[in-house]
């Protein structure tokens, strides 16, 4: 198995991996390194053995440099070393299914219930959310700027065929987005419609350099605002736009009942690292060009029972009352967590 899952992370590409994930399928817990010499001490004398971790996780994660921030602290901690397969979630989301990454750190509820629901994600907890914006060219072509509804602004993009850059790759913005287009009431298609099938970054650099809009999750917009021209031409609900807009993270170690030989130890510690109030500061205090890129969400006084089990778990079909529910919840969170005058 470790010999296959070599093969995958080279193929996958050394710019967004860094090499093998070393998953022994060790049940015994990691144990943190002390905070002071002692621990450093003992990590650089070799006494300990480093353990493995492969992540996969969406691309704004790693387009934003959040994970820069987040997995040496981690690393440092837990005597590990992290590899992290950057890709679209439905494609992060498949490497896990095949049992080839420890834990998944993504951004699509839909997909990652359906994960959950097959068995092959364990334990998912919240970690963060942003929101998605509708970005443009500053002359607007299509009159779109200021709409207070994003199906709107998609069906009056798609009625002046002005350029629209899509990533179509499954990503978690790309399941977005054609949500949101089925909302207009359009499949959109013809030369003015461009599936690219690539990350975040690029596609705000190619919807850049053809004067086209796109759908952007708000943090990597922020990362790379300054080597782009593009503009936010719809807010979303962190300023008060539509809800549908809302973009929430989660964070799901692999079920070692279906992939014994991933490192669950080091998943699960990952995943509480990600949402214990050290790694929740490290993500609230993150910034890119002045702004805060994501608002952490793990923590709180009361139970977040919703959080671990598909939205529907109940077994009720009522699906726009899970809707409701979802984006309630998300509401409260940014009247919780986001500072009035960002």
């Amino acid at each position: 198995m470790a010999i296959e899952r070599r093969r995958f992370l080279q193929a996958a590409g050394v710019g967004a991996i860094l090499g093998l994930s070393g998953c022994t399928g060790d049940t015994s817990p990691p144990q943190a390194n002390g905070g002071g010499a002692e621990g450093t001490e003992e990590s650089q004398s070799g006494s300990g053995a480093t353990q493995e971790l492969t992540l996969a996780t969406t691309t704004s994660t790693y387009d934003t440099g959040l994970l820069d921030a987040l997995n040496p602290v981690f690393e440092e901690k837990f005597n590990a070393r992290v590899k992290t397969i950057s890709q679209g979630t439905g494609a992060a989301i498949e490497t896990a299914r095949n049992g080839d990454a420890d834990v998944i750190l993504v951004h699509a509820r839909g997909a990652e219930d359906e994960f959950l629901r097959e068995g092959y994600g364990v334990n998912r907890r919240d970690v963060m959310f942003n929101d998605f914006v509708v970005v443009g060219p500053a002359d607007d072509p299509a009159g779109s700027s200021g709409m207070e509804s994003a199906a709107d602004a998609f069906a009056t993009i798609a009625d002046a065929e002005a350029t629209f850059v899509s990533r179509g790759d499954d990503s978690g913005t790309n399941k977005k987005e054609l949500l949101i287009w089925e909302a207009a009431g359009v499949e959109p298609s013809g030369t003015w419609y461009r599936e690219i099938g690539k990350g975040m970054g690029d596609t705000l650099v190619q919807a850049d350099q053809s004067g086209a809009y796109t759908l952007s999750d708000r943090g990597t917009f922020l990362a790379t605002q300054d080597n782009i021209d593009l503009e936010i031409q719809v807010q979303g609900p962190l300023k008060g736009g539509p809800t549908i807009l809302k973009n929430p993270y989660g964070v799901i170690p692999v079920n070692p009942a279906k992939s014994p030989d991933v490192n669950y130890s080091l998943a699960m510690a990952y995943a509480g690292f990600l949402t214990s109030p050290e790694g929740q500061e490290i993500i609230s205090n993150y910034t890119a060009n002045g702004s805060q890129l994501f608002f952490p969400n793990a923590l709180s006084e009361g139970p977040q029972f919703g959080q671990y089990v598909p939205e529907n778990y109940d077994g009720g079909e009522n699906a726009s009352s899970s809707a409701s529910v979802s984006d309630a919840q998300f509401e409260s969170w940014v009247t919780q967590h986001v500072p009035e005058d960002f």
